[in-house]
């Protein structure tokens, strides 16, 4: 049996290689604290702001707070947009892991329309993942308790205040007014970043009317909080506030009374009336017909309703009052008859035989007067009065389209007024510029004398009429209709007047010219044989004004058909009125028009006198005495062009050339 050899240890090499291994070690261990020391410290003092700031960021998160938006009253402090409480669900993108898969289980819960959702992703898609997005405004208590129940099941979503737009008048004033509707895409698009900043936090914009007009006036500014959350983003507690600057209040010259009549005396008949203070160019009334429900809009029209405002024959949305275009008929002949007199074409005394019609001399065509047989000799106010075709036939050949197309521009027409409203339209003035850049055709002499009597290529808007009358009315001075009236910071703070000065100087020459269109316009309606004669009984005021009846018939048809009760006459004309009172001294000028009508004075004329009546009422008299029943008058009934013989002149200009022939036109003249 052999033995094992014993090993012989060495010691003193063993003690020698674990302190080198310890060494290595030590080193080792000194070498990663020293670079976790170096980590904490780069961390720690080199980038503790940027670490302090991102931590900060996770835990305080800032928030926007919007601006509630300027209130907006008539004149006498009648509330006419207001802003009431409502609850909205808001998601924030970034908190949502599956979008579709959310929208589609919260449907379950909310009803969510697919406009809702179109709306929501497109606001989404610009980028906005870090902030609440608004997905169904206007919850309902019931919506408000479902999902209260299951608020646990969609992180990111919530529940969230605000303020909504109302229109306690409903369609009254939609056209004046206008609306707001949810900001989309293209307003975000159209914002520089400034601008841009300023809507954080707000869900709406002025679209139309009065709210988009004075969009910045009305929405103010935004605020901001700071805002401690938890992991899921819930607020735990508001850390500091910088409260928003809210919207100005702005009162406008608009009078609810007034408007109201307005509406009233139409009846639903499709047109437009306006109501001006001569001397200032304040509205008072401005009514379009029909109108529709601006809250449908405000936090977002169904496709259904939509559709069904769109489609509708009488088209609700147009704006008639701001972008109907009319032939004004025989309501341009006081203007033209003061362009007579300011250009010394025309003297007070100065007559015209009326025999029935009017002929150009060496042409076989002529122009009916507005009554068989004519109004024997006039002389200017008479023929305002009467409103005698044959005079302003002859009273526009002799001025020229040139002159004339000057003049008329001068009042207001052809061209845009300048109200504080968006999309107004121009118009068309005749003349032989605008004539040139749609036919290579020259300009005839016929096309004078159709311009003449407020046919032809003639096409005013309600507004302009309006403008021209309270121009004329306010002895010539040019204001430019406005509907602001006075701001307000605040319901605590005192009503500032807006300042809207002339727009030009007088285009009244003489006193005595104004003293003579304007008695012709009051024997329209008080000399009882104007065309009005019946519209001035029991006003306490003298009443001064003007008819018109543009024609839309043939010339094949009965020109002198009186019977203005037959369906045809009362829905191929239209109807005009202007009015203004008091006539020695006024402060209110008006103006209608009806899209289908008999005649101007049968059909505008009593709109015109119910505005005036609601007028007197607001200033304190007494409600005047009613209109009688039945028709106003007959003697306005329109003629049509056919040809007779020429009529005379007595002190006037000699007649221009007559080379040219007349263009087809199934126009004739109105009164």
């Amino acid at each position: 049996m052999s033995r094992r050899r014993a090993s012989i240890k060495e010691v003193r090499g063993e003690v020698a290689l674990f302190r080198r291994r310890a060494l290595a070690g030590f080193f080792l261990l000194l070498l990663g604290l020293i670079a976790v020391c170096s980590r904490y410290v780069y961390l720690q003092v080199f980038h503790h702001d940027e670490f302090v700031t991102r931590s900060e960021q996770n835990r305080v998160k800032p928030r926007s707070i919007p601006p509630a938006r300027g209130l907006i009253y008539d004149r006498n402090g009648v509330l006419l947009a207001d802003n009431v409480p409502a609850f909205r669900l808001e998601v924030t993108p970034e908190q949502v892991a599956n979008m579709d898969d959310m929208l589609q289980r919260l449907s379950a819960v909310v009803p969510i329309s697919d406009d809702d959702i179109v709306t929501f992703k497109k606001q989404v898609k610009l980028g906005r993942r870090f902030e609440g997005i608004p997905l169904k405004l206007k919850l309902t208590e019931d919506e408000i308790g479902r999902f209260a129940v299951n608020r646990w099941r969609f992180p990111g979503v919530d529940v969230v205040p605000y303020l909504t737009r109302r229109y306690p008048l409903g369609g009254a004033l939609a056209h004046v007014i206008g609306y707001v509707s949810r900001i989309d895409v293209d307003d975000l698009d159209r914002m520089d970043d400034d601008e841009e900043a300023s809507y954080k936090g707000t869900t709406h914009i002025g679209r139309i009317g009065i709210e988009r007009s004075y969009e910045k006036l009305l929405h103010g500014e935004p605020g901001y909080e700071l805002v401690e959350v938890n992991a899921d983003g819930r607020t735990q507690a508001v850390l500091d506030t910088t409260p928003p600057t809210p919207g100005k209040n702005i009162y406008l010259s608009i009078d609810v009374r007034l408007q109201k009549a307005a509406l009233d005396a139409m009846a639903g008949r499709s047109g437009a009336a306006i109501a001006i203070d001569p001397r200032n160019g304040q509205v008072l009334a401005f009514a379009s017909v029909p109108d529709f429900d601006p809250n449908l809009f405000v936090n977002g029209i169904s496709s259904v309703d939509y559709k069904n405002l769109m489609t509708a024959p009488d088209k609700p949305l147009y704006n008639r009052a701001l972008r109907g275009v009319y032939p004004p008929g025989s309501t341009v002949k006081p203007f033209l008859a003061l362009g007579g007199l300011t250009m010394g074409i025309r003297r007070p005394t100065d007559t015209v035989l009326s025999t029935g019609e009017f002929c150009i001399p060496g042409q076989s065509r002529c122009y009916r007067d507005d009554k068989r047989g004519g109004d024997g000799t006039v002389n200017m106010v008479r023929a305002i009065e009467l409103s005698t075709n044959t005079y302003f036939y002859r009273l526009a050949l002799d001025m020229g389209i040139d002159r004339l197309a000057s003049w008329m521009g001068g009042l207001g027409f052809g061209k845009k007024t300048g109200i504080d409203l968006t999309g107004e339209v121009e118009g068309v003035l005749p003349s032989r510029e605008w004539k040139a850049t749609r036919s290579k055709a020259g300009w005839y002499p016929g096309e004078t004398i159709i311009s003449g009597i407020g046919q032809g290529y003639w096409a005013v808007t309600p507004i302009q009429l309006a403008h021209a009358v309270a121009t004329f009315a306010g002895r010539g001075i040019p204001y430019a209709p406005h509907l602001l009236m006075d701001t307000q910071d605040g319901v605590d703070s005192a009503r500032v007047r807006q300042s809207f000065p002339p727009t030009g100087p007088s285009v009244i020459r003489k006193a005595a010219d104004w003293d003579t269109v304007n008695e012709g316009m009051i024997a329209v309606i008080n000399s009882g044989a104007g065309t009005g004669k019946k519209l001035g009984i029991g006003f306490p005021f003298v009443i001064a004004g003007k008819s018109g009846t543009a024609e839309r018939f043939s010339r094949k048809s009965d020109a002198y058909d009186t019977n203005k009760n037959t369906a045809y006459l009362a829905t191929r004309h239209r109807a005009l009125f202007i009015a203004y009172t008091p006539a020695e001294d006024p402060k209110i000028a008006v103006a209608v028009v009806l899209e289908a009508g008999a005649w101007g004075a049968a059909d505008s004329g009593p709109i015109a006198r119910k505005i005036l009546d609601q007028w007197v009422v607001d200033e304190g008299g007494a409600r005047p005495t009613a209109l009688p029943p039945g028709p106003i008058t007959l003697s306005d009934a329109p003629a049509e062009a056919a040809p007779v013989s020429a009529s005379s002149v007595q002190g006037a200009q000699p007649a221009a050339p007559t080379s040219s022939e007349l263009p087809p036109d199934d126009n004739g003249e109105d009164q």
